[in-house]
């Protein structure tokens, strides 16, 4: 007896982008009478919070990525294709892959998000972003490309310059990027390159507001300045980027900073394919979609996560973190559900689960239900969350032992310096 499950050939669901909001969303649909496809220009699941540790030597690239075939390998209405989505016509109902064609009942575009660069294109040719894979790997190449070079450079400015590492934005991707860089830095590059002396190596973390990390209480900012500065980072307030060449930085107050690594950690807008979509959208290319998630004139295309602009209710723009994404993955795909059962659909009230950011081992600084954590019960709780967030459970074992290790040995085991 076939006990599979007969899958309704009319009804096809597409789902463009692997990210959190696009992998919820297609485990929703699983027991649902529909046929779906997963688009992605990546094979994997990849899980961005913990880029920052990759591009600092802390884990290893496919600690944080998990093939997505293998996600899905149980899930028969499901199929995946690799392949990047070059335009998406609503009229035909049609996604244009480089050597196909699909059609769609239903859309859920989940591409997330880029880099922000603001138009300026300098900036963008010569700043490490940290968005993917490829970032992560070619920015820990750099870094220790710039700690060897800078045994072999006899000149004490360009010796200095090349180990300056400046890291623009002041919110948790830069927090926890400029902590990880000094304890990479503090605890194992100085041990192992006895050619330089403590004051060659500055790290300096840029934020263009008066504040760290604006969206948790103000104590938890503070304290968060204070930890950074105890790690020999310096903090500096006020500072817009007005250009970089690659040498040279440039600040909106007419003064420069030598250094040859800028790391842009402030800014995001939506994908490409998402900007090209016939629909109003936000100045960041984020399409305005309706509180169920619907495109306004297209009641069967969806936009959810980074991609998606709507008003949470005390009327501000949702933030583009994981939580919303994965939320609105869940409540676009039961509302294609209700589509085909012709029932009203749910309306998206984002429930916030805190924030959080790390500042290094043992420091970190939570808000959760309204209650302010900092220290080590922080880091702790950032641990244990980040944890269960990954997918695959060789992923979860795999990253434990790293960072005890870490905690233990102050040891960091991927210092390669490999192919990008």
């Amino acid at each position: 007896m076939n006990n599979k499950r007969v899958i309704n050939p009319h009804k096809h669901v597409i789902i463009i982008g692997a990210g959190f909001g696009g992998i919820q969303a297609a485990q929703a649909l699983a027991k649902a009478p529909v046929q779906v496809t997963l688009l992605d220009r990546q094979n994997y699941h990849l899980f961005q919070p913990l880029l920052y540790q990759v591009a600092t030597a802390g884990l290893s690239a496919d600690e944080i990525a998990y093939p997505i075939r293998a996600i899905f390998q149980k899930q028969d209405n499901l199929e995946f294709q690799l392949g990047e989505v070059q335009s998406i016509d609503p009229q035909t109902r049609t996604v244009q892959l480089p050597h196909t064609i699909l059609h769609y009942d239903y859309l859920i575009m989940a591409a997330g998000g880029v880099t922000n660069h603001f138009g300026n294109g300098q900036i963008a040719r010569h700043s490490f972003g940290l968005k993917t894979l490829d970032d992560a790997v070619r920015l820990r190449n750099h870094v220790l490309r710039q700690f060897e070079k800078a045994c072999q450079e006899s000149n004490p400015v360009k010796k200095k310059a090349a180990l300056t590492f400046a890291i623009v934005g002041g919110g948790p991707s830069g927090v926890e990027s400029s902590g990880a860089l000094s304890e990479l830095v503090q605890l194992l590059l100085r041990k192992e390159f006895r050619c330089m002396d403590k004051s060659d190596v500055e790290i300096i973390l840029l934020e263009a507001t008066d504040r760290l990390l604006a969206n948790l209480p103000q104590q938890l900012g503070e304290f968060t300045v204070k930890t950074l500065q105890e790690k020999g980072i310096q903090v500096r307030f006020g500072k817009m980027v007005e250009t970089y060449n690659g040498l040279t930085l440039t600040l909106a107050d007419g003064s420069s900073i030598a250094a040859e690594t800028l790391i842009w950690q402030t800014g995001i807008q939506a994908a490409q394919v998402l900007q090209q979509f016939p629909a109003e959208k936000d100045r960041i290319g984020r399409l305005k979609v309706q509180n169920t998630l619907q495109i306004p004139n297209h009641p069967e295309v969806f936009a959810i996560g980074d991609g998606a602009f709507l008003l949470d209710k005390n009327g501000q723009p949702l933030p583009m973190v994981a939580p919303v994404a994965m939320q609105q993955g869940k409540l676009a795909a039961a509302n294609i559900q209700r589509l085909l059962n012709h029932e009203p659909l749910f309306n998206f009230t984002y429930k916030n689960p805190g924030m959080m950011a790390t500042i290094g081992r043992r420091k970190a600084v939570a808000l959760l239900n309204g209650v302010a954590f900092k220290g080590l019960l922080a880091w702790l709780i950032w641990l244990f969350v980040h944890l269960m967030q990954l997918v695959g459970f060789r992923n979860r074992i795999m990253v434990l032992i790293n960072w005890a290790w870490d905690y233990l040995f102050y040891e960091k085991t991927v210092r390669l310096i490999g192919p990008e």
